[in-house]
């Protein structure tokens, strides 16, 4: 049996012009500071960055499902063309060579078990059950389902992934835009309807600070390491600022109408409703724009035909399946936070802030790093920037208004510590991306200031409420 690859080695017209198309094995001996296009005029927004993310996964599992084909067979299995033509947007596909499918079974074990040590975590998953009906202790039940629910986080993305390929662009964008934080909002409804408002605050925030800090940071500081210095969309990135910038408002709006631990006053829950409202309204605008009176601005002409693994009602069981796993697993978490805190005494803002953003953004901190040191950084901005912009414009408002519905007073009355280090992390992330480009120094120096928060949340002590 032959291998249906081969080298991609030709030249195509584009316009007259001759365009190469390169293949892996080229670039590799070029090094990866060849042929690759950072023009600070490409646009990408966050649904393009994910939507980009994911052709490369694909392209990724396809040679290794050929590799490993080719092995059987005892050939040589060549490389498939270079994915960094994917960020270029001119990739070609050669139709006259099958793209080899999965079948169903072959695709459900590669999405669960094939993400190498991430996978490894869903051991956890008995041993999480055992430690809650065998009271093992609330340190045990808090590790044990934290570590569970990283693996899920993952599995969600990809079923997520795999129902909008079967949508079109628009839908697929929406399916994307609920689903890309779906961990981070099952969590704070969780923690929401058992009353630790607090938890819920510190998440959320969490989750901007680790995205806009650490992995921001984490992007420029390893990407620097590897190439001197790299360009971005600075006007995408000044977009993005700003929106992060309308959220730190209706953050510190209620700060002035109430003292911190005056909760139920009716002017502060008042003020955080309409404050959700406006964001919510905000963010729907948002998609408006990027996904239809603009969308030509962020479309790439290169853009194949999507890749599906599994059929539309498999990826949808998994979808829901997966988001009551993550819907259980976190509901012990949420539990064994009070008595994990008494038992370590770290604070409860700690871990909200610092170790609950672990759980949902690990696997997206990780591509958005890998593609930076690959010189792709507006794909890497468009992950960071695009995921803490989601975060303040859509799962925050959105747990205001679920608290509004089931209840509970959950109010955008932060403390002043978090609102003042929110303000200033923006500003301060505002002022590194005044410059379109970036160096591994402006990287340490975001992700030194992720740490000195962090320092401060570790011995911040607030009122349970």
């Amino acid at each position: 049996m032959s291998s249906n690859w081969q080298p991609i080695d030709s030249y195509q017209q584009n316009n007259g012009t001759p365009d190469r198309v390169v293949t892996f094995s080229e670039s590799s001996d070029k090094g990866d500071d060849a042929g690759v296009d950072s023009s600070p005029h490409d646009k990408m927004n966050f649904f393009q960055a994910v939507k980009k993310v994911q052709k490369l996964r694909r392209l990724e599992r396809q040679q290794t499902r050929h590799t490993k084909s080719a092995r059987k067979d005892g050939e040589h299995a060549p490389l498939i063309q270079d994915s960094r033509d994917l960020f270029r947007g001119t990739e070609k596909d050669d139709t006259s060579k099958p793209m080899e499918q999965p079948t169903v079974l072959e695709a459900l074990i590669e999405i669960v078990l094939g993400k190498g040590v991430i996978s490894w975590c869903l051991a956890c998953a008995p041993l999480a059950l055992v430690s809650v009906y065998f009271h093992w202790g609330a340190t045990w039940v808090f590790w044990l389902n934290f570590m569970t629910l990283i693996p899920f986080a993952s599995i969600l993305g990809d079923f997520t992934e795999e129902l909008a390929l079967h949508t079109n662009e628009t839908i697929g964008g929406l399916i994307n835009a609920s689903f890309g934080n779906a961990v981070e909002v099952v969590v704070a409804i969780n923690a929401l309807l058992a009353g630790e408002i607090r938890v819920v605050q510190g998440s959320l925030l969490g989750s901007i600070f680790s995205n806009l800090l650490l992995v921001l940071g984490c992007c420029f500081f390893f990407g620097g390491l590897k190439h001197k210095e790299q360009k971005f969309n600075a006007t995408s990135a000044t977009a993005n600022m700003g929106l992060l910038a309308l959220s730190s408002i209706a953050l510190a709006l209620p700060t002035p109408f109430a003292q911190y631990y005056n909760l139920h006053d009716s002017e502060v829950l008042l003020i955080s409703r309409l404050a959700a409202i406006f964001l919510l309204f905000m963010y729907a605008q948002l998609l408006v724009f990027q996904l239809h009176t603009h969308a030509d601005i962020f479309e790439n002409d290169g853009d194949d035909a999507p890749f599906t693994r599994i059929s539309m009602p498999v990826a949808l069981a998994g979808l829901l399946t997966t988001t009551l796993l993550v819907a259980f697993f976190s509901d012990f978490l949420v539990e064994s936070i009070d008595g994990f805190t008494e038992a370590s005494g770290i604070s409860r803002t700690f871990v909200g802030i610092i170790l609950l953003p672990i759980v949902g953004n690990a696997v997206e901190h990780v591509t958005a790093v890998t593609v930076a040191m690959k010189d792709k950084m507006d794909l890497a901005m468009g992950i960071a920037l695009g995921s803490s912009t989601q975060i303040s414009l859509l799962v925050v408002p959105l747990t205001v208004l679920v608290g509004w519905i089931v209840g509970v007073d959950m109010t955008l009355n932060f403390p002043h510590f978090e609102i003042i280090m929110y303000v200033l992390s923006i500003l301060t992330v505002s002022i590194v991306l005044s410059n379109p480009t970036c160096n591994w120094l402006e990287g340490s120096l975001l992700i030194t200031t992720y740490f000195m928060i962090a320092v401060g949340f570790w011995f911040e002590k607030i009122k349970n409420y």
